[in-house]
């Protein structure tokens, strides 16, 4: 106890005699036990501390957070995250993840996952399973350039031409009128794509189409009354759509199957909430990088 009253003496002092405690330090240096433990512990605590202090990480602890099964590629991953994060902030993690760029990710619940809301917003629940589809950026340089071209190629058509709704092939379909059980529309208005098959449109021939989206699959699934077309959403070149005349609330819209005009498959009278969510979904954001 006499030790440790004497250093507790010795270190007020040292701040009125500077000598006396550069003198005190070499003699602990020297090998007095006691002083040095106490000074190493305090190095420790002051270690700590600043470990503590430089790391960031911590607080996320502190808020709900929600467990997730990310898929990719037919690889799964768990992640947890902060349910109040942004799907940008998702990307962000799951790019920690797979190595696959945000910009080039279709991240995909129930439809397109919308970048500027939060996870509690899109209400996302524990154990969640996110699709992601998206390739290396050689693949999708390679693939993606001919896409670019057919599309400039197509919008140059589109503005010579007259409009779609009024070229002969297309009003032998328009003019049987709108279908009696077509979903409902609403001019104007942005929607994801809802849960169930878009259904009561017509095709190109005048016979009955729905549409399903496979996300997890990255499929789209043209149902008709006779088969089902299971095509490949990486397969699909361009989507083309314009509002059908008189009534704008639904729209004409053609899935390029193909490299050339020719193999578009036209369904008539889509809903026009929905025309943004399909092209997304189908083309992706990440076919631009």
């Amino acid at each position: 106890m006499a030790t440790q009253d004497g250093s507790e003496e010795v270190i007020m002092e040292t701040d009125a005699k500077p000598k006396e405690a550069e003198q005190l330090c070499k003699d602990v240096d020297g090998g007095g036990g006691a002083e040095a433990t106490l000074n190493t512990d305090g190095g420790d605590a002051a270690t700590t501390q600043d470990s503590s202090i430089s790391n960031g990480d911590d607080a996320d602890d502190e808020r709900e957070t929600v467990d997730l099964k990310i898929i990719w590629n037919k690889n799964k991953y768990d992640l947890k995250i902060p349910i109040d994060s942004t799907g940008a902030k998702l990307k962000e993690r799951i790019h920690s993840l797979t190595g696959l760029p945000p910009a080039m990710q279709k991240v995909m619940y129930k439809g397109l996952l919308p970048e500027d809301k939060t996870l509690r917003e899109i209400r996302i629940t524990n154990g969640a399973k996110i699709m992601v589809v998206g390739s290396t950026i050689n693949d999708v340089l390679a693939v993606n350039t001919p896409k670019e071209v057919i599309q400039q190629e197509v919008k140059a058509e589109e503005n010579k031409k007259e409009p779609l709704c009024r070229q002969k092939q297309h009003r032998k379909v328009l003019d049987k009128s709108k279908p009696e059980d077509i979903m409902p529309a609403i001019k104007g208005a942005k929607e994801r794509l809802p849960t169930v098959p878009l259904s009561g449109m017509y095709n190109k021939s005048g016979g009955k189409v729905r549409l399903t989206f496979k996300l997890e699959q990255d499929q789209l699934w043209i149902g008709t009354k006779e088969r089902t077309e299971k095509v490949p959403m990486g397969s699909i070149k361009n989507v083309v759509s314009e509002p059908i005349e008189g009534h704008e609330d639904y729209h004409m819209m053609a899935f390029q199957l193909g490299p050339t005009e020719a193999s578009q498959y036209w369904v008539y009278w889509v809903p026009a909430q929905f025309v943004d969510a399909i092209k997304d979904t189908v083309l992706g954001k990440w076919q631009y990088f």
